[in-house]
């Protein structure tokens, strides 16, 4: 191999590595249009952040969301972790709970801390609004939206007081009113046809980490947890019928296992419009 050619192919190699293994924070935008929304109405989705950093104070996150103010701040879970410190989510709710109306749902790995409760309080006294198998309905920008969300699967597992992940979305279905525009918080993405058997607008989710590994053009996923080998619903948005599933590839980084591969930490916009011209 010629001199040139070999230099050029170390260049090449180093600058696909660098890309391959790029964990700068992404933001992603997606729109809606729906005939129940007049105008528009933000939302920013938070997922699977497992107390990693994002500057000090979380200030890389901190002025993405501010810059665009969204009207309502939607976290889907794992947002804490259970192997590690969780002082960089605390960090990061505090500021957000005192700017914005904020949702939670649980996670798998929040369950798995068995710390569920000490969280449940936390965010309480934060003043963020824990969805457990119930919504909370409110006006946005003269929009009537209904929030609704459910606990991760493993709260059938580690609080077999409370109601279980199936009873949570039943009561959530019967809840529901057509009239309004409805949103699902779950973390979960491979429950999507059991979501939209009832008459959500919107489900939002995390949990598969954008399948891991990506091969940009061919793979979306290579690995998502629950969904195994080759995830359909990895991270992006998807069509059913009049319903739309959003799948945030999330925010962890650090504190993973295994890297992100073509696959960085995403912050999410949904931007609901309407479809009436």
């Amino acid at each position: 191999m010629k001199p040139a050619v070999k230099v050029c192919s170390i260049i090449g190699l180093l600058i696909l590595l660098a890309l391959a293994f790029d964990f700068r924070l992404r933001v992603v935008n997606y729109s809606i249009e729906n005939e129940k929304i007049v105008g528009e109405v933000t939302l920013a989705l938070i997922t699977d952040l497992h107390s990693c950093l994002y500057g000090k104070n979380q200030q890389q996150l901190l002025q993405k969301i501010n810059a665009v103010k969204p009207d309502l701040v939607l976290l889907g879970g794992d947002i804490f972790d259970d192997a590690y410190v969780n002082n960089n989510s605390h960090i990061l709710i505090d500021k957000l709970a005192t700017t914005y109306t904020t949702y939670y749902v649980s996670g798998n790995h929040e369950w798995w801390s068995k710390e569920m409760y000490h969280f449940f309080n936390y965010l309480e006294r934060a003043g963020v609004l824990v969805l457990r198998g119930h919504a909370d309905t409110l006006t946005v920008h003269g929009n009537k939206l209904s929030i609704g969300g459910i606990d991760d699967p493993e709260v059938n597992l580690y609080d077999t007081t409370f109601k279980s992940f199936e009873e949570q979305l039943a009561a959530l279905g019967e809840f529901l009113d057509d009239t309004h525009f409805n949103i699902l918080l779950a973390h979960r993405p491979e429950f999507a046809p059991q979501y939209f058997s009832h008459s959500f607008d919107l489900a939002v989710s995390g949990h598969a980490h954008g399948g891991q590994f990506r091969i940009p053009f061919l793979l979306n996923g290579f690995y998502a947890p629950n969904q195994g080998f080759f995830p359909k619903l990895a991270g992006g948005c998807y069509d059913f019928g009049r319903s739309t599933l959003i799948v945030s590839r999330g925010l962890s980084r650090e504190n993973t296992i295994l890297p992100r591969i073509f696959n960085r930490p995403e912050l999410v916009f949904v931007t609901l419009a309407s479809s009436m011209n």
